[in-house]
């Protein structure tokens, strides 16, 4: 079945908890609908919050960002420019928005909101960066795996799901995590190391689990003694 075209999320914002508000929330979904309604878009979500233009880290519109990822929807609808974000935040979810290939329409104007053209050199510059920045990831992953294999590790000897075995590839292998730090890695080397098998861990994880490790080393050895 073919997916439906110009699928929207509507999404509707006050600032503060107080109670007179509400009806400014309400009054944004009816008139939002109404636009869905007069366009024949398919409606697939009607999402309101709570929650300071300048947060970030508002629970609704993390939603929308995993919806966005997933291609769940093609069109946000807003009041206004307002409602999305402010400041900082703005250019942030805007670029998130774009990446994700969401058109952004508001009640205000009618049309998809057009963006500035310092706006429009702000989300290239940071485009730009972030392809760097994955480069130089990519880049210290295969360092990692060029240390480790330097000094005699060699993967495929160790990873039955190399092989096309059935090991669960989000299990922490904890004894390439104890062998790679016996040949004396940093715990980053080891984390982009498993990460270039396929281990997506942090270096936070890696070293929680090998402490993890040394600590029950040294009960089993105070037990012992």
């Amino acid at each position: 079945m073919e997916k439906p075209k110009n699928r929207v999320i509507i999404y509707s914002r006050v600032s503060t908890e107080k109670e007179e508000q509400q009806t400014s929330l309400d009054r944004q979904e009816q008139e939002l609908k109404s636009m869905v309604e007069e366009k024949h878009w398919t409606l697939v979500h009607s999402i309101k919050e709570k929650a300071s233009g300048y947060e970030i880290d508002r629970e609704e519109m993390l939603t929308i960002l995993d919806l966005a990822k997933e291609k769940a929807f093609d069109i946000l609808l807003i009041q206004d420019e307002t409602r999305l974000a402010r400041g900082h935040a703005r250019m942030a979810l805007l670029y998130q928005l774009k990446k994700f290939g969401i058109h952004i329409f508001t009640l205000q104007n009618h049309e998809q909101l057009q963006l500035s053209e310092a706006d429009e050199m702000v989300l290239s510059i940071v485009s730009i960066v972030e392809e760097y920045q994955r480069k130089l990831h990519n880049l210290k992953i295969r360092r990692g795996m060029k240390r480790a294999m330097a000094d005699g590790y060699h993967p495929e000897q160790n990873f039955s799901s190399l092989g096309g075995g059935g090991r669960d590839r989000l299990d922490v292998p904890l004894q390439e995590i104890i062998r790679l730090r016996e040949r004396g890695l940093a715990f980053y080397d080891i984390s982009a190391t498993l990460k270039g098998l396929g281990y997506n861990l942090s270096k936070a994880t890696v070293h929680r689990r090998y402490q993890e490790y040394v600590k029950q080393k040294e009960l089993e050895s105070n037990a012992r003694n």
